[in-house]
């Protein structure tokens, strides 16, 4: 079952953060869409999902990047969208005074030029841990760990959400609040 789970994980992902029109299924504002809507969309496309498996998939997500509403009827990815119909509204929160981003070493010198920048999503993604933070850097290749001064930033006016799964959201880090 370990690989229909990560498989079904992943599907989940494009559908519900980036292509929700590949099986034809709707998100409203805020990422929902019927549960019973998006199994038989997944069915007509050929996949084998069920009311079971989707539990499952929600509910071992190491990342926590599914969540079903209190009814039990409607699923949706709590962050990182690249669609332009989903806008969450997530509350604005002081964060704590150092976040991390892990990235590929590959990007470091653009990122240290650039700074961080949402590019195809809505946020910027920041992490509490500098674990957290190498493990994503390392699905991009050798794993660096970029210090946010997330302190510095809020006092500069800039905005940070954390969203369901504990991930931190800002709009764009300028390179002046990066450190290695």
């Amino acid at each position: 079952m370990g690989k229909r789970i990560v498989e079904t994980s992943k599907f989940l992902s494009f559908v519900l953060r980036h292509q929700p029109q590949a099986i034809g299924i709707d998100l409203d504002r805020e990422g929902w869409t019927d549960i019973d809507a998006l199994i038989a969309a997944a069915t007509r496309d050929g996949r084998r999902l069920d009311r079971t498996l989707l539990d499952e998939v929600v509910r071992t997500n190491d990342k926590g990047r599914f969540a079903v509403s209190s009814d039990g009827l409607r699923i949706r990815a709590v962050q990182g969208h690249s669609t332009a119909a989903v806008a969450l509204s997530h509350r604005a929160l002081a964060p704590p005074p150092l976040l991390y981003h892990g990235t590929a070493s590959r990007f470091v010198a653009a990122i240290m030029r650039e700074g961080l920048r949402a590019g195809s999503r809505h946020h910027v993604h920041l992490s509490q841990e500098q674990a957290t933070a190498a493990s994503v850097g390392a699905r991009y290749g050798v794993p660096v760990v970029l210090h946010v001064d997330a302190a510095a930033m809020a006092a500069d006016g800039f905005v940070f959400y954390l969203a369901d799964n504990g991930v931190w959201l800002t709009d764009t880090v300028p390179p002046r609040y990066l450190g290695r």
